[in-house]
């Protein structure tokens, strides 16, 4: 009698402890429940925000391609006629590189989403311990913030801080699609800065590094009249023509044969006469 007594409150305890078991799981599993819900409802939302950005590169592709044709169509006007266009032109691709950059960030949103929802069933795995004294490491900004921040930073002639900017995105980001644009900022601004010799270099960088980047053929341009301006002539006519030889269609190719005209000098190298070539 006194061990049935005595063994009643035990199993009164036992029971209280299943009782908040079950408890604290169905908490876990309306959490989880709530967790599952806000996360498709924010996929939904991000799909449409990659829709959006999508649409909106095409269409500054389609403006962008809309006013190449309009240069070629005018080819025959003045030069300032064509420095104009040309302006518009890397302002409008200046907005395309934002634009591929936000929708970078909206996928890789995405994806840290996505890989949030496969771990919601998964066991918390243990948190990784930190050495003791030993400094945590710094984390880079991300790629489009760091990015828009150095083109804001060029545009409004702020170099020293974009000149930061865009190195530190060359060294977190180096494969990403913006990281021969951010290359050919650092060459601009030596050029912009009258560092011609460092501006050519720079330039090379983007032509070796990036040869498929949209700043390949800017970088060819502006490394040949980089040459012109350290009176190097010859190199820099040799490297309009060659620009005007592999994008013959671009924009830069129209600026090329403007400024090889005002040179006095032919788009195309001129071939030796026959009498010269017999003597030879």
């Amino acid at each position: 009698m006194l061990l049935a007594i005595a063994s009643t409150p035990a199993i009164a305890g036992t029971k209280e402890q299943l009782i908040q078991l079950q408890t604290q799981m169905q908490a876990l599993q309306d959490q989880m429940a709530q967790m599952k819900t806000s996360f498709d409802e924010r996929m939904g939302v991000m799909r449409n925000l990659v829709e959006q950005t999508s649409d909106s590169v095409n269409k500054m592709n389609g403006a962008v391609g809309a006013l190449d044709k309009s240069i070629h169509q005018q080819s025959g006007d003045s030069g300032a006629k064509v420095d104009q266009l040309s302006t518009q032109v890397q302002s409008l691709q200046d907005s395309v590189d934002e634009l591929k950059g936000r929708l970078a960030k909206v996928s890789k949103q995405l994806e840290d989403m996505q890989a949030a929802q496969q771990n919601l069933n998964a066991a918390p795995a243990a948190a990784s311990a930190v050495t003791p004294g030993q400094p945590a490491q710094a984390q880079a900004p991300p790629a489009d913030v760091l990015y828009n921040n150095g083109l804001r930073d060029y545009n409004a002639a702020k170099f020293d801080l974009a000149q930061q900017e865009f190195a530190d995105y060359i060294k977190f980001y180096s494969n990403t699609d913006l990281a021969g644009n951010a290359q050919f900022y650092l060459a601009d601004m030596q050029f912009r800065q009258g560092n011609y010799e460092q501006a050519v270099k720079d330039y090379d960088r983007v032509i070796e590094q990036y040869p498929g980047g949209n700043k390949a053929a800017a970088a060819q341009l502006k490394k040949g009249y980089a040459l012109i301006e350290l009176g190097q002539r010859d190199a820099g006519t040799k490297e309009l023509r060659s620009l005007i030889g592999r994008y013959p269609r671009s924009i830069e190719a129209s600026q090329a044969k403007d400024r090889l005209k005002k040179l006095g000098a032919t788009p195309t190298a001129s071939k030796p006469s026959p009498a010269r070539r017999r003597s030879e």
